[in-house]
């Protein structure tokens, strides 16, 4: 059995100078990461493994996530990436349980794809930052990850999960 949380940056702030790969998180998403965090947690989905996005913006995401350290692999090729990118990435993981994170529309994509039936959630078709899905798949090995093979077994944001206390 493998398991993924696919998470999309915290919100970043689109006034900051720079290129975008360099653009950081604002207030909200400093906020929104800490508690998602907080979510995995209470759910019981902590990673052993982290592949992210090598932007300022995921790299913050994580650090506020105040997980357990764990193997981390800073990937380019996540960076504003498509569906069959970010699942190539996964495929060459190694832990059971995996934390990827990385930027829409491909994450968006990635979880419409990944998974044999969609959450009854509002918000899912959008994947608003921070929007976190936790998916099972039955395999031994990420290399036999397939699209529409997982099943969801959670999904939250982080405007309901403050909203509600809930981690």
């Amino acid at each position: 059995m493998k398991r993924l949380i696919l998470m999309r940056h915290a919100k970043s702030d689109w006034s900051a100078t720079g290129d975008d790969h360099s653009r950081p998180l604002n207030t909200r998403g400093q906020q929104s990461a800490p508690a998602m965090g907080a979510w995995q947690v209470a759910q019981g989905w902590v990673p052993d493994e982290v592949l992210c996005s090598t932007a300022t913006r995921t790299r913050q995401t994580l650090d506020l996530l105040d997980l357990p350290e764990c193997p981390t692999r800073f990937e380019r090729a996540l960076y504003l990436s498509e569906a069959e990118d970010i699942l190539s990435v996964l495929q060459t993981a190694s832990a059971d349980t995996v934390l990827l994170l990385g930027h829409n529309y491909g994450i968006a994509d990635c979880a419409h794809q990944l998974v044999s039936s969609a959450p009854d959630h509002s918000r899912f078709s959008d994947y608003p930052t921070c929007a976190t899905t936790l998916v099972s798949f039955d395999v031994d090995d990420w290399a036999d990850v397939r699209m529409g093979m997982g099943r969801c077994d959670g999904f939250a944001v982080p405007r309901e999960v403050i909203a509600t206390g809930t981690p």
